[in-house]
């Protein structure tokens, strides 16, 4: 069924269908502009397209008055072609009409032109030159050419300050000052605005040419016309340079006197740039806001109008009125204060009668947050701070990495921190503090490298470091030594805090915010698990699934394994696992390494069997009886197997049976979180395994 639109139902049958076919109408009318160009017009028809040609540059100057920004009339350098063309196809047109026709009196080329030279040029061709040559000069010299600055110098600055633009956007969505949608909005508002002074600035050409060609086109009507009067129609010298000079000059005010409206039109745009509001509010409203302005004007109106010569009546009436305009403003101005006065009282008042607005917006706690002391501000204050920007690189890490968006990280000072010390907060919790020098690099195991700084520890893993002065930093650098800036261990430290405490942040909005993201099919397969709470489920396998850094960005997947597995079993942790194997491609790929095989650290055939008879499987429900002493040996020799490699910064997968998967690595989850704990369901049947120690052994 066609849908209307619900603008054009109020208008007439062929109106209303004429406004729906826009699109095809201007680009008939941009046709018809080009036909004028050859085509001989008659004079009626003439006159009709000078009148259109005065009016749209009216409504132009009108529109530009009004708008309240550049950006709302961004199709301006368009409509400014269209005009231009529209105007010098007249031209063209008015020429073979002045030319072909000028012989026969003033009104050979039409009623407009004939007013014109009649009401302003009065006959005269001397006092049409005068004015022609006036309003060329205030076209060409004054207002093109300074629109034409103005808007080479905007699009110059535009597009030199857009990266700078564009940090300070990064920054306010990486502080979550403003949120995705606002942030692309504010770009598209920049590259439009960027697009826009740049088309202004090769719009203002077409304006300048228009005045050129104008003036070339009179010069060429007025030499033509003579000699064709001269030596066709057998006129007079003086003759057939009265008939075709006033006639040109009369075509040369039509064409110039549109051309300047649409000139000071472009001029308005160009120069509003910043300046919100139409321009009568812009200008006035400044003009108004000193009042000791217009008193000091009035005293200089009245002062000139004492001078011998001069209309003192004249000047003295204009001095009263700025006089008067004065006092009008201070009494507006002293009412508005009044008025601001009062609603800061009401609003101060409404602030101690409802503490309980405070209340609630403290008891509103933020998924994560860096508090920084008062030294550290300026890492996100400064006009070139990157805090800010990694920490959006960081969001979009763990996105890619995970499949999780993180919550906006609210940067905020805290007064109360040491003034060199940061403490990352999760969900109003302070799980983690440590302190830097803003002004320095960190020298990561610094050894005895005979550098000079300050001795510390990295906060994110407690190593050996050393402060110091960026051209020590270069040094250290040349050394091979590992030289971190201030904002990377920041956001290092934020980076592995996040990693331990992902399930906390997979909250159910979260969730909920992942299945709403998904297609329309697996929405429905979420609402379709049994259960009373599907969502709270999903949210509980995922949150497993983080805990051990298993990405869940195949959402689509996790879910129909959730779905297939809930027909079977109600335990969360059988569900779990059964999700594990089938992304068990997933996660053997993330731990392949560069020779294509996964190191497992197996357990020996005892331990194997030791688990399985500790095993009691009651329906859903499986419990783990193993006496305190042989867990406390078994992790002992897991964790003794695995310091191994951890010294070299390696970390083999241990490898058990199925069934008892989930209780080791509860076991080793304290000791070794970095340790992947493996089942033999999990291994693709396309992952080569090499064994590198064994449990028990």
């Amino acid at each position: 069924m066609s849908m209307s639109n619900p603008s054009t139902n109020s208008l007439p049958g062929w109106l209303g269908r004429g406004h729906g076919n826009r699109d095809i109408g201007f680009a008939i009318a941009v046709t018809l502009i080009l036909a004028v160009l050859f085509v001989p017009l008659p004079a009626a028809v003439l006159d009709f397209g000078l009148a259109v040609s005065l009016s749209v540059s009216v409504l132009v100057l009108m529109v530009a008055l009004w708008i309240p920004k550049p950006l709302e009339f961004n199709s301006f350098p368009t409509l400014l072609l269209v005009v231009t063309m529209l105007r010098l196809s007249l031209n063209v047109a008015s020429t073979r009409l002045i030319l072909s026709e000028g012989h026969t009196g003033p009104s050979a080329a039409g009623g407009v032109i004939e007013g014109f030279s009649r009401f302003i040029v009065s006959g005269n061709f001397i006092i049409g030159i005068v004015v022609f040559a006036i309003l060329v000069v205030i076209n060409f010299v004054v207002i093109t050419k300074g629109s034409t600055r103005i808007a080479e110098v905007s699009a110059r600055f535009s597009l030199d300050s857009m990266p700078g633009k564009q940090m300070a956007i990064d920054a306010d969505l990486g502080a979550g000052i403003i949120d995705e949608e606002q942030a692309r909005s504010r770009r598209k508002e920049l590259e439009d605005e960027s697009g826009f002074f740049g088309a202004m600035d090769g719009a203002s050409k077409f304006v300048r040419g228009d005045a050129v060609a104008g003036l070339i086109i009179t010069l060429i009507n007025v030499i033509g016309g003579i000699l064709i009067g001269v030596a066709q129609h057998g006129l007079s010298l003086s003759e057939a340079a009265d008939f075709y000079t006033v006639l040109t000059i009369g075509d040369g005010l039509v064409t110039q006197v549109p051309a300047l409206i649409v000139s000071l039109a472009a001029g308005l745009i160009v120069t509003k740039g910043g300046t919100e509001g139409a321009a009568n509010e812009a200008v006035l409203g400044q003009l108004s806001k000193f009042p000791k302005a217009l008193f000091m004007a009035s005293v200089l109106l009245f002062g000139i109008g004492l001078l011998p010569g001069f209309p003192s009546l004249i000047f003295t009436a204009l001095a009263a009125i700025m006089t008067f305009l004065g006092m009008m403003v201070m009494r507006q101005a002293e009412a508005a204060r009044v008025s601001a006065d009062r609603v800061e009282a009401a609003k101060q008042r409404a602030e101690t009668a409802a503490p309980e607005d405070n209340i609630k917006d403290t008891l509103k706690l933020d998924g994560l947050r860096l508090e920084l002391g008062q030294s550290l501000v300026p890492l996100i204050s400064n006009s070139d701070a990157a805090l800010a920007g990694k920490i959006k690189s960081l969001r979009n890490l763990f996105a890619r990495e995970f499949g999780f968006v993180l919550p906006s990280v609210r940067i905020k000072d805290e007064p109360m921190l040491p003034g060199q010390t940061y403490a990352i907060m999760v969900q109003g919790v302070e799980v983690a503090r440590g302190e830097i020098r803003p002004n320095g690099l960190m020298v990561v195991n610094p050894g005895e490298c005979g550098l000079s700084g300050e001795r510390g520890k990295d906060p994110t893993f407690g190593l050996e470091a050393l402060w110091v002065d960026p051209e020590t930093g270069a040094r250290a650098e040349a050394m091979g030594l590992t030289v971190v800036d201030p904002e990377s261990v920041i956001i290092t430290h934020l980076t592995e805090v996040v990693k331990e405490h992902l399930p906390e942040l997979m909250t159910y909005g979260a969730t909920q915010t992942l299945i709403e993201g998904l297609d329309r099919e697996y929405q429905k397969l979420v609402s379709d698990i049994p259960g009373n709470a599907p969502m709270v489920l999903v949210q509980h396998v995922l949150q497993t699934l983080l805990a051990e850094r298993v990405s869940v960005r195949n959402l689509p997947l996790i879910v129909e394994s959730i779905a297939e597995a809930k027909r079977t079993t109600s335990s969360v942790t059988q569900i779990t696992e059964a999700v594990r194997r089938r992304l068990s491609n997933q996660i053997c790929k993330s731990l392949v390494d560069d020779n294509g095989f996964i190191s497992v650290i197996s357990m020996s055939p005892a331990w194997e069997k030791e688990f399985l008879e500790a095993l009691r499987v009651n329906g859903d429900e499986r419990n783990f009886v193993m006496s305190p002493q042989r867990v406390q040996e078994f992790v002992l020799q897991a964790r003794r197997e695995i310091q191994k490699f951890a010294e070299q910064d390696q970390w083999p997968a241990l490898l058990v049976s199925p069934e008892v998967r989930s209780f080791v690595r509860s076991m080793l989850e304290r000791v070794s979180p970095m340790t992947v704990v493996l089942s033999h369901n999990e291994i693709h049947r396309k992952t080569a395994l090499r064994t590198v120690a064994t449990v028990g052994q």
